[in-house]
């Protein structure tokens, strides 16, 4: 009984530790629960989306501004048509790539490099 005492406590204290490196790194769940990256630490592409975004474009390929659906829920809940998505350019893709900006009406932004199976909450400073 010991023993799983200690592994448990060796496993707690490691957490203690590292969750404050990764909150830095921007990794750890924000305010939010989700994980949260600001926007100085994005690729150059990304912020150059971030830019489009707040000038309202204009956007170079056809699908950006388009509704995001949310089907999976990775993001919070919300009506239709809440969310927009914004290509982030892929550099050596020859397609649209895997990276999106996706944009709520309540300005709330979400980046992800995976196309869609994870994302973080932009900070802005």
């Amino acid at each position: 009984m010991a023993a799983v005492r200690n592994a448990l406590s060796a496993v707690l204290l490691a957490l203690l530790c590292v969750a404050p490196v990764a909150q830095a790194l921007g990794d750890a769940p924000g305010k939010t629960g989700m994980r949260e990256v600001a926007a100085a630490e994005l690729p150059v592409e990304a912020r150059r989306t971030l830019e489009l975004i707040r000038k309202g474009g204009p956007f170079p390929y056809d699908r950006d501004g388009a509704t995001f659906g949310n089907f999976e829920k990775r993001l919070p809940v919300k009506g239709r048509g809440y969310y927009q998505e914004y290509t982030v350019r892929t550099p050596g893709a020859s397609n649209r790539g895997a990276r999106r900006i996706v944009a709520g009406k309540g300005g709330e932004l979400y980046y992800t490099d995976d196309h869609y199976q994870s994302f973080r909450r932009i900070r802005d400073p």
